[in-house]
């Protein structure tokens, strides 16, 4: 039976105008960094996508080596597209970046330069079954080719029409400026910024936010429950199937699960239950606290955390009082695996 989406699709979410372009994503985006690679059942995650769109959720994130095995979310998520999704292409926001290693040989080890960019893009295109994606990201900073030449094939993936927007994750601020001012020399903004940014994980307070206010550029948080650990799951133990258990699960280790990091996610449930919400609920709405954020990227395992993580929208608003006692737990903790390319170091 052909997937019919949900009338009452745009009746609940709410949608944020992403920096000073016209474009509007909705307060949560889907990432299918995890679980929808080969290692999951296609139903699986069709049931998924099927359940964010129908609650609003129009953007969909992918990157050329998300799987495991790499390429495969993007085939996957493909697959899915042709059979159920094309009749939305239009309501639809879909993303893919490329950034990190792909493919065997020198020119698919990542980075930034316009050889691997644009063969990347073409390779995700094929994958994905598209004649364009909506946002395409430089995925990291890299320091071993010139910022030019990696915002040159940026633009010309938009002149080419491969590509509506562009964007980049995990620059510093200092590269956020330089690659903002390069697009500008082609005429096109730099639409959208991908970091890390949690509880546990603060840097883009310090800097990189009002980079982007300056700038007019959007913001998509991603990790913002920490990869799991600003949800109930890790609160008695680690449960048998938890991602870090997982093949591709790896880049929550088990070291971020450390009595320091348990304690601060306790005292942070319950300020949640004092609040009515679960502790990944009370997170996505920190994150979505600042309007320099335009949305936060929320992974899935199953359609029931999706409805979860929505349902954090129905109460955005802090008191200065909640603010400040979030405040004290709410602390840097050793989770953000990007700091490198994030800071201009060699990855």
């Amino acid at each position: 039976m052909a997937y019919v989406a949900a009338q009452s699709r745009y009746d609940q979410m709410v949608y944020r105008t992403c920096g000073k372009s016209g474009l509007k994503l909705p307060a949560l985006s889907l990432g299918l960094w995890h679980n929808f690679g080969g290692t999951t059942a296609i139903e699986r995650q069709r049931e998924m996508l099927h359940t964010a769109f129908d609650l609003g959720i129009t953007h969909f994130d992918l990157a050329n080596n998300y799987g495991p095995p790499y390429g495969s979310a993007e085939s996957n998520f493909g697959q899915i597209f042709k059979e159920d999704f094309r009749p939305y292409r239009d309501e639809l926001i879909i993303s893919s970046k490329a950034g990190w290693d792909m493919w065997p040989g020198p020119y698919g080890q990542g980075g930034g330069s316009r050889k691997y960019v644009l063969a990347s893009l073409d390779q995700s295109l094929q994958r994905l079954g598209l004649d364009y994606v909506d946002i395409f990201y430089s995925h990291r900073f890299d320091p071993d080719t010139p910022l030019e030449e990696t915002a040159g094939a940026l633009a010309t993936a938009v002149q080419q029409g491969k590509a509506l927007y562009v964007g980049i994750s995990s620059y510093s601020p200092n590269k956020t400026q330089e690659m903002a001012a390069l697009l500008r020399e082609w005429k096109i903004p730099l639409l959208i910024h991908q970091p890390s940014y949690n509880m546990l994980n603060r840097w883009v307070e310090h800097g990189l936010l009002n980079v982007l206010a300056g700038e007019g550029t959007g913001c998509i948080a991603f990790t913002p429950l920490a990869q799991g650990l600003l949800t109930d799951k890790y609160l008695n133990g680690i449960p048998e199937h938890a991602r870090v258990n997982n093949e591709g699960g790896g880049s929550l280790q088990k070291s971020h699960l450390n009595e320091e990091n348990i304690a601060r996610v306790k005292s942070l449930n319950e300020i949640a239950k004092r609040r009515g919400q679960s502790l990944a609920q009370m997170a996505l709405a920190w994150i979505l606290r600042d309007a320099r954020v335009t949305t936060a990227l929320i992974g899935a395992s199953s359609p029931e955390q999706i409805k979860e993580n929505v349902a954090a929208l129905q109460k955005l608003e802090f008191t200065i009082d909640e603010l400040n006692e979030i405040d004290k737990y709410a602390v840097e903790s050793g989770v953000n695996l990007w700091e490198k390319p994030s800071t201009d170091q060699r990855p």
